[in-house]
C-alpha cells in the first residue's frame, strides 16, 4: 500500500469515530423523526399539505421570523454603538467591561427567561407595563441574549479598520457623517452581515425563552413542534414543522457562511491596530451606550436575584434553603440540589465527549481536502436542526437496544444529546488554532523520525492545550444549560436543573416560583464560574462564531 493510500485509510479510520457518534445520536434520530412523521402508514400528501397550509403553521412561521427580525434589529442597534465604544476606543477597564457584556450570551436560556419573567411579571419592577407573556418581552430577552454577539463580531472588525482611510476622506473634505456612511459602514458591512445572520439564527431557534415568556400566547416553530408532540401527539405535524425550520436555518447558515467569507477577504490577514484613545468628545456616544447597555444587562439580572430573595415575610434565603428539600412529588421527585448535581454530572460527561471528538475533528480538518469538507459539513449539521427535534428523535429511536446496549430511559441519553448540541461550537473553537500551527513544525518532527501520534503529542498538543481548555468551558456551559433536547430525554426521576426550573415555573404558588428563581440564580452562578475559568484559557488564536 502506498504512503498516500495509508494516509487516506488512517484519516477515514479516525473520522469514523465522530461519524459513528453523529450517526447514532443525530442523523439516525433526525431521519427517524422525518420518516415516522411523513411516511408512517404511507405518505399522505394531502395530510402533509394540510399541515403546511394550516393557520397554526402560518402563525408559527410569521411569529418566528418576526421575533428573529426584531431580536436581530435590536441587537444591531445596540451592538454597533457598543462595538465602537468597547473596541474602537481605548480606555482603562475596557477588558473587564467587555467580559461583563459577554456574560448574557453564555447564560442558559432558561435563566434569561426567568430573569425577564421576574422583571416583567405582575410583582416585578416593570410589571405595570403588562408585557408579561408578550412578543415584546420575548424580543427584549432575545436582544439581551444576543447583543454581545454583535459587539464581539463587529467590534473585532472595527478595531482592525485602518484609520488612514477615514483620515484621507476627511482630508478630501468629507465630514464625520459622510465618512461613517461612505467609508466606515461599507468596510464593516461583511462583519455586520455575519453578526446579523448569526443572531437571526439564534433568535429563530430560541426555545426556552419563548416557552417561558410566551406561554400559550406566543408560538414559534420551536414551541409548536414541542406542543404538537407533547399535547397533540401529532408526529406528522412535528415532522413537517421540523422540515420548515431546517429550510429557514439552512438559508440563514448559507448567508452566514457567505458573510464570513466576505469578512475574511476584507481583513485579508492584515494585523492593523485601528483603535485610538478615548477623548472627551466621545462622551456623547459612550455615555448613552453605557447607560442603555447597563440597564438592559443589569435590570433583568437584578430582578431575578431580588425576586429569589423576596418571601412573604420580607427578604431572606428561604427559597435557597428550600432547594435542598423535596418540593413534593407532584412537582419534582427529587430536590433541586439533586437536579443541580445531575446537571453537573451529565454536563461533565457531555463536555468530555464533545471535546474529545471535537479535538479529533479539528485535527482532521487541518488536512485540507474534499473529504475534510464533507466531515466539516456533517459536524456542523446540528447547528441547523432544532435541539427539540434531536431530543424527539432520540426518544423515538433509542428506546430499544443498540448494538446490545439498552439506552431506553437511561440518563446517558441526556449527556449524548448535550454533546451533540455542544460539538459544533467545540469544533469552531478548536479549528482556527489547529490550522494556525506551522506545518513545517510537523514536517521537521516527521523528518526526525517521529510517528504521526508522536508528532501530534509533541507539536500540536502543546499549542492546543489552552484553546482546548476554552472549548471544555464552552461545552460544559452549553451542556449545563441545554433545555431543548433535554426536555425530551431527561428521566422524570432524574431531572436536570433547567428542566427543574421549568417545572417549578409552571406550578402555581409563591414558593414554587420563588424556588424557580433561586434555582435560576444558582444556575447562572455555576455557568459564570465555569466561563471565568474558561476565559483564562483564551488565547489570541480563538474560535469564531
Amino acid at each position: 500500500m502506498s504512503t498516500a493510500a495509508r494516509r487516506t485509510l488512517s484519516w477515514w479510520l479516525l473520522a469514523s469515530l465522530p461519524l459513528a457518534f453523529l450517526g447514532t445520536f443525530f442523523l439516525w434520530p433526525l431521519g427517524s423523526v422525518l420518516v415516522h412523521g411523513l411516511f408512517d402508514g404511507g405518505f399522505d400528501a394531502a395530510g402533509t399539505w394540510a399541515v403546511v397550509t394550516d393557520s397554526r403553521t402560518a402563525d408559527a412561521v410569521v411569529t418566528t421570523l418576526g421575533l428573529a427580525a426584531a431580536g436581530t434589529a435590536g441587537s444591531l442597534v445596540l451592538g454597533l454603538s457598543g462595538a465602537y465604544v468597547l473596541y474602537r476606543l481605548r480606555w482603562r477597564g475596557q477588558r473587564a467591561v467587555r467580559a461583563i457584556v459577554g456574560v448574557p450570551f453564555v447564560l442558559p436560556t432558561i435563566v434569561v427567561a426567568s430573569a425577564f419573567s421576574a422583571l416583567l411579571g405582575r410583582s416585578g419592577p416593570l410589571g405595570f407595563l403588562g408585557l408579561d407573556q408578550s412578543v415584546v418581552a420575548i424580543a427584549a430577552a432575545l436582544v439581551f441574549y444576543n447583543v454581545s454577539v454583535v459587539v464581539r463580531v463587529v467590534g473585532g472588525a472595527w478595531a482592525a479598520l485602518d484609520p488612514a482611510t477615514a483620515s484621507a476622506a476627511r482630508t478630501l473634505g468629507a465630514d464625520r457623517r459622510r465618512v461613517v456612511a461612505h467609508v466606515t459602514l461599507p468596510a464593516l458591512a461583511p462583519a455586520i452581515a455575519s453578526a446579523a445572520a448569526v443572531v437571526f439564527l439564534f433568535c429563530a431557534t430560541s426555545f426556552g425563552v419563548v416557552l417561558v415568556l410566551g406561554g400559550t400566547r406566543v408560538r414559534t416553530l420551536e414551541t409548536e413542534i414541542y406542543l404538537q408532540v407533547n399535547q397533540f401527539l401529532d408526529l406528522r405535524a412535528a415532522a413537517v414543522l421540523s422540515i420548515l425550520q431546517m429550510l429557514v436555518v439552512a438559508l440563514v447558515l448559507w448567508l452566514s457562511a457567505a458573510a464570513r467569507r466576505r469578512r475574511e477577504r476584507a481583513v485579508g490577514g492584515r494585523a492593523v491596530d485601528g483603535t485610538r484613545p478615548f477623548r472627551a468628545a466621545d462622551a456623547w456616544v459612550a455615555v448613552p451606550t453605557a447607560l442603555t447597555l447597563g440597564t438592559l444587562l443589569a435590570l433583568p439580572l437584578y430582578s431575578l436575584v431580588e425576586r429569589s430573595l423576596r418571601t412573604t415575610d420580607g427578604y431572606g434565603l428561604d427559597y435557597y434553603a428550600a432547594l435542598f428539600t423535596q418540593p413534593g412529588r407532584t412537582v419534582l421527585p427529587v430536590s433541586v440540589a439533586q437536579a443541580a448535581l445531575n446537571s453537573l454530572v451529565t454536563a461533565a460527561i457531555a463536555a468530555g465527549v464533545a471535546c474529545v471528538i471535537g479535538q479529533l475533528v479539528a485535527t482532521l480538518l487541518t488536512r485540507r481536502s474534499r473529504r475534510a469538507g464533507v466531515l466539516d459539513a456533517v459536524v456542523m449539521l446540528p447547528l441547523g436542526v432544532s435541539a427539540v427535534v434531536v431530543g424527539l428523535g432520540m426518544l423515538l429511536t433509542l428506546n430499544q437496544p443498540v448494538l446490545g446496549i439498552d439506552l431506553s430511559g437511561s440518563w446517558w441519553l441526556v449527556a449524548a444529546a448535550q454533546a451533540v448540541v455542544a460539538l459544533p461550537l467545540v469544533v469552531r473553537t478548536m479549528v482556527p488554532p489547529a490550522r494556525a500551527i506551522d506545518p513545517r513544525l510537523r514536517a521537521a518532527a516527521s523528518a526526525l523520525g517521529a510517528s504521526p501520534w508522536r508528532v501530534w503529542a509533541r507539536v500540536d498538543w502543546p499549542l492546543l492545550r489552552r484553546p482546548f481548555g476554552l472549548a471544555v468551558g464552552f461545552a460544559f456551559a452549553i451542556s449545563l444549560g441545554e433545555f431543548g433536547a433535554t426536555s425530551f430525554v431527561a428521566r422524570p426521576d432524574r431531572p436536570t436543573l433547567p428542566t427543574a426550573i421549568f417545572r417549578l415555573l409552571g406550578r402555581p404558588g409563591a414558593e414554587s416560583v420563588g424556588m424557580a428563581f433561586a434555582a435560576a440564580v444558582v444556575l447562572a452562578v455555576m455557568t459564570g464560574a465555569i466561563m471565568m475559568v474558561a476565559e483564562r484559557m483564551r488565547t489570541d488564536v480563538g474560535g469564531d462564531l
